[in-house]
């Protein structure tokens, strides 16, 4: 898995029996780390009653303290079905506190934010001066930006989605539409910018780049592939815990 930790422990969560190998092990997701247990489980007892809604950008053992898991895709619509079966106006919800605040603005239910400080520091770096002075520089350019960004710049913005529903609305776009800022991590720019090569990409601001991704290198991936039985890479949920976080990631694709 050439992405962050939580990835690699989701993967681990799905495929009990395969070996999941992660080239760097330091390539961890600060976001994910804004919510442990402890904290989720001292959200619950201060709100008992409430479902618990996990981004998937979160560690194995927060899901598995979880209800159910939502992508930054599909939120709005897990938010609404999960308070509904739940009998409730509100929930519990982590570690993004901008997708909480974008969920909740559409879903009309209030979203707890566990906790009121976590956020992703690739997207919420993004500022409504970043969003101006592009549109300065671009005024042709649509702005795409993830709803991991603050409010007002999602507000701003001319389309708010995941990063496949971005990609997906510059495949989708016609001839007339030619110029697009783009408001997330840089790796997405770039590979539209390959497979769109008859439209234009800009960043909404510079350095948008998540530098644990990238501790990936092509050396310690072929390391990786060359030396499969080196524990080191290694990474196994324990089955106690994969086998609850595996419970709302399948009622997360339950209620898709």
């Amino acid at each position: 898995v050439a992405g962050v930790d939580f990835m690699a422990e989701t993967a681990s969560i799905l495929n009990q029996e395969k070996h999941v190998l992660l080239p760097n092990p330091e390539s961890c997701c600060p976001m994910a780390a804004f919510l442990d247990t402890k904290k989720v489980k001292d959200y619950k007892r201060e709100n008992p009653g409430l479902p618990v809604v996990t981004y998937v950008n979160s560690t194995a053992a927060v899901k598995a303290e979880s209800d159910v898991c939502c992508t930054s895709s599909n939120s709005i619509n897990i938010v609404k079905k999960i308070s509904k079966e739940f009998g409730t106006k509100a929930v519990l919800f982590g570690p993004d506190s901008n997708l909480a605040d974008y969920t909740e603005q559409f879903s009309g239910i209030k979203c707890i934010k566990m906790p009121e400080e976590g956020h992703c520091y690739v997207h919420s770096q993004i500022t409504l001066d970043d969003y101006n002075s592009a549109k300065e520089a671009h005024p042709e350019g649509i702005v795409l930006v993830h709803p991991e960004c603050k409010r007002n710049v999602r507000d701003a913005s001319d389309f708010v989605g995941s990063t496949a529903q971005m990609y997906n609305r510059v495949k989708s776009s016609n001839s007339e539409e030619i110029e697009f800022i783009i408001g997330t991590e840089m790796g997405l720019l770039e590979r539209m910018a390959e497979d769109f090569p008859e439209k234009k990409f800009y960043p909404i601001r510079e350095k948008l780049i998540c530098y644990n991704m990238k501790k990936h290198t092509l050396e310690l991936i072929k390391y990786v592939l060359e030396n499969l039985d080196d524990k080191t890479y290694e990474v196994k949920v324990p089955q106690a815990i994969a086998n609850r976080a595996l419970k709302p990631i399948e009622k997360m694709l339950e209620l898709s």
